[in-house]
């Protein structure tokens, strides 16, 4: 006699979908060489020019920039790709403004967070759009500058994504499309305008009726939660890169409880499985710059061909990539590795906690509001 629920071991195996789950046809290989060709300009001419940082944070913008591609907003590819490069370009700056070692950071990570989790509402591209913003402004705080400073790395990153947006569009023969939709920003960023103050009166009033279904209040908050707390540690253990441990938070928290620990063990999974195949291959490798802006490229490719084929895959990918890029910086490779790897588990691990929290206080609210309706206990306790 078959049975609709779910057996255990078969639960159990939803907790690995993201890592022994590979869906090859899915692969991009062919077509993502488009979206890798800016991303190795930006670091081979950083590199000829004597200036790899410069080439660092350019190709960090072409390279955010060309995922966008992936999604779309109002039926168009190109809109996630302007937005995201606009987004990228202010989050970046406010960053490096505010620096890691102000408790401000804290408090803005968390409202950049919120944003981001009432954005997953939205259909289409937005939410990603939202959740590069985060990672942008995560990132950039680990660079500490002052007002000139922090403008500039905005306009490295809003120069590498316009780069990736203009040679994008020529090699795919849409720059006619590029023009129309540049042309029509001022209309969308009227309507972006409308949409947040109707999404604040929105929100404003659930949270004072206390009504929250079908709304993104819940997970807005618990990301905000996660992205803060995964901040403070961040901030308080002034740990190189430590700005992995609230983004990779980010990352992994996911709306559902199995979705969650699925894609926490992936990237845990992936990100330690690349950081000790790029800390193998830096051992064997001659680690010149331009070595390294060519390795940097190459996981570039593999990360855009590889995004939807599997989890895990494209963890180790994106470490390849993000560890050879901040080689060029003239960081330790193996030492970058390891500390991704150590980030990574932390993140993990805060964020699994902020959603086994999170249950264990909706189970302890139902079994009262259950003991309420049954009247073994009082809906209100007496004053003291």
């Amino acid at each position: 006699m078959s049975t609709a629920r779910i057996s255990p071991p078969s639960r159990l195996r939803r907790f690995f979908t993201d890592s022994a789950v590979f869906q090859w046809q899915n692969q991009s290989l062919r077509a993502d060489l488009i979206f890798t060709l800016p991303v190795a300009i930006c670091l081979g001419g950083g590199v000829a020019m004597g200036h790899p940082v410069v080439g660092l944070i350019t190709a960090g913008g072409a390279m955010n920039t060309g995922f966008g591609h992936k999604q779309s907003i109002d039926e168009s590819p190109l809109l996630p790709m302007i937005f995201v490069t606009l987004g990228m370009a202010f989050s970046g700056f406010v960053g490096v403004l505010i620096g890691h070692e102000n408790l401000l950071l804290v408090f803005t990570a968390a409202l950049w967070g919120f944003g981001y989790g009432m954005l997953t509402a939205r259909p289409g591209g937005y939410g990603w759009v939202g959740q590069q913003c985060v990672i942008t402004f995560l990132v950039a705080s680990a660079f500490p500058a002052p007002l000139v400073a922090a403008g500039e790395r905005g306009l490295l990153l809003l120069a590498g994504g316009a780069l990736q947006l203009v040679l994008s569009a020529l090699m795919l023969h849409v720059f006619g499309d590029l023009r129309t939709r540049l042309w029509q920003l001022e209309h969308y960023l009227r309507e972006e305008q409308r949409a947040l103050r109707c999404a604040v009166r929105e929100t404003a009033a659930s949270l004072r009726q206390r009504r929250f279904v079908n709304s993104a209040i819940p997970y807005s908050l618990r990301l905000a939660v996660t992205v803060g707390v995964g901040t403070e540690v961040y901030r308080r253990l002034h740990y190189p890169s430590g700005y992995w441990i609230p983004m990779t938070a980010l990352l992994v928290l996911k709306p559902a409880v199995t979705d969650t620990v699925s894609r926490a063990v992936a990237r845990a999974l992936g990100t330690i499985g690349g950081a000790v195949l790029v800390s193998f291959g830096l051992a064997h490798v001659q680690a010149s710059p331009m070595v390294l802006a060519g390795l940097t490229a190459l996981f570039a490719w593999l990360s855009y061909g590889l995004l939807n084929v599997n989890y895990a895959l494209f963890s180790v990918c994106i470490t390849g990539y993000i560890v050879f890029l901040l080689s060029l910086n003239e960081l330790p490779g193996p030492e970058i590795a390891a500390r991704r790897a150590f980030c990574t588990l932390v993140g993990a691990a805060i964020s699994l906690a902020v959603r086994l929290a999170v249950i264990s206080h909706n189970r302890a609210h139902w079994r009262r509001a259950a003991a309420v309706h049954r009247g073994l206990i009082p809906e209100r306790l007496p004053a003291e």
